[in-house]
């Protein structure tokens, strides 16, 4: 082979490493940026605007760093050096987020400040690629082939996060692995262009190579520490399913449950709250043969309905993994009495809007153990919509019930959900003390002409009786009825009222 050849060999060679290399960076770079979202949206609640703000910042980040690649003399040294700053920035990010939260209770700074360094560097790398490829001498070269390739890595990278990744990697391992990607690119530019780049470069990406790689070796181990910073309990069981990260914790005899950080029950109280919850509407309702629960894939709410021997019960849960961690575990299904394995319970995972919406079968009673109305996805199930889909599939006389949140911090949302419910029924409106909560409301709906007063309860309740139903409908002047606008799917006023609600007490 002549020189030329050798030459051209080698120059195809490297236009396929180089247009690999857009491919790779492209994916990593927005995954970075969506663990950045997933992550905010845990710690800090409120998924809509953390991934509008996490966009929003890194792109403007991207656009910062392709401006001032034009400062850079060499540009595979460039490319090189950002391709490490990635590989360690966007690779840790994660872990450290996690870990300022568990130590100081810091989030925005190490999230947003990496966010900002991986939106620079990223920005850099198409300009960058293009300057090198020019320089090299690319047969056909054209700028908007480097943006196709990484335009495909994108598709990739969005399509890959939630079917594979997250199911599969904690957000910590998943940032380092992507970390890893990236310096496995800046080695392998290293050595294709070995003549033009010094051991100074060589040294920081081996250092890089192994921190992270020594990192990702260990994510396991350290994320479980600092789980044990989070939670003062032993953690008994903690991995994150599809929608949500899952910890179960215990301390002498008591249980709890988090999703996403935030408690669901602590066995010491758990009764104060699926007691008021599902025992009021159950003892009004006239039938009681077919029961439906929203939510309550731990099995609390199935198993106070199992009191009432019902003919069947249908739950309606989107984590499956929620599902079988409480019917599956011994340990945690006697906490639920076994209900989820009860033969007369049909388990649906679905989005409950949907199922709704769709569904034909009818019920008596409908129980709505839903997560707070925190966004516009959550909001969904408390609108006049959602509520007006929902007495279609209840018999003449069904009855109604849901959690909506706390009278004392966000009293402007707990109203809205009551007088929401009033567009469709007769509301009840009545709240307990829960200590994990603190004061906890709910609102029950009849058809016109029902009572809502108490008849037969089941024997053996921990907490309510009819005298107690009777003075939880009492509230005091501060946090008393209000009126208001209700909640439809047109203007999601609820997620509004509820964020500024909690923000007054606890920021």
């Amino acid at each position: 082979m002549s020189r030329e050849e050798e030459g051209a060999f080698d120059r195809r060679g490297a236009v396929l490493w180089l247009l690999s290399a857009t491919l790779v960076v492209s994916v990593a770079g927005l995954i970075y940026e969506l663990i950045a979202a997933t992550v905010s949206a845990y710690l800090l609640g409120d998924t809509i605007r953390q991934f509008s703000f996490v966009i929003g910042i890194f792109l403007a980040s991207m656009g910062v760093g392709a401006w001032a690649s034009r400062f850079v003399v060499d540009p595979v040294a460039g490319f090189v050096r950002a391709q490490v700053g990635l590989g360690v920035i966007g690779g840790v990010a994660a872990l450290a987020t996690f870990f300022a939260y568990a130590t100081v209770g810091a989030v925005a700074l190490p999230l947003y400040g990496a966010l900002v360094a991986v939106g620079l560097l990223s920005g850099m790398e198409i300009p960058l690629l293009a300057r090198v490829l020019k320089e090299i001498g690319a047969a056909r070269f054209r700028f908007e082939n480097v943006l196709s390739v990484d335009y495909l890595g994108a598709l990739v990278a969005s399509l890959s996060f939630p079917v594979l990744i997250v199911p599969n990697l904690s957000l910590i391992s998943a940032g380092l692995a992507f970390g890893l990607l990236n310096l496995a690119v800046a080695g392998g530019t290293l050595w294709l262009f070995r003549d033009r780049l010094g051991w100074a470069d060589r040294g920081a990406w081996g250092g890089a190579f192994a921190l992270v790689a020594g990192l990702l070796a260990f994510a396991v181990p350290l994320g479980a520490a600092i789980d044990a910073r989070l939670y003062e309990d032993e953690i008994v069981y903690s991995d994150r399913s599809a929608h949500q990260q899952v910890t179960v914790t215990r301390h002498r005899g008591r249980t709890r449950l988090y999703l996403d950080g935030a408690v669901q029950f602590d066995t010491a109280d758990e009764a104060r709250y699926h007691e008021f919850l599902v025992h009021p509407a159950m003892s009004v309702a006239p039938r009681r043969a077919r029961v439906l629960i929203l939510g309550g894939g731990d099995g609390m709410a199935v198993r106070e309905v199992l009191r009432w021997d019902p003919e069947e019960v249908v739950l309606v849960d989107l984590d499956p993994a929620v599902v079988a961690l409480f019917r599956d575990r011994d340990d945690l299904s006697a906490l639920n009495g076994d209900a989820l394995r009860d033969g007369r319970l049909r388990i649906v995972h679905a989005d409950a809007f949907t199922w709704i919406r769709e569904g034909e079968d009818a019920f008596d009673v409908a129980i709505l153990d839903l997560p707070d109305p925190r966004n516009l996805s959550l909001s969904r199930l408390y609108s006049v919509e959602f509520y007006r889909l929902l007495r279609r599939r209840l018999s003449a006389q069904g009855v109604v019930v849901t959690q909506a949140g706390s009278p004392m911090f966000a009293s402007d949302a707990f109203w809205m959900v009551a007088r929401t419910m009033e567009t469709e029924w007769d509301v009840t409106a009545y709240a307990n003390y829960v200590p994990s909560f603190g004061l906890w409301g709910f609102a029950l709906g009849v058809p016109p002409g029902l009572r809502s007063d108490l008849r037969d309860l089941p024997e053996g309740l921990d907490v309510l009786t009819p005298e107690a139903f009777a003075a939880a409908q009492v509230f005091d002047a501060q946090i008393g009825p209000r009126d208001g606008p209700v909640n439809r799917l047109s203007d999601h006023a609820l997620p509004r009222a509820y964020e500024a609600g909690w923000s007054e007490w606890f920021e």
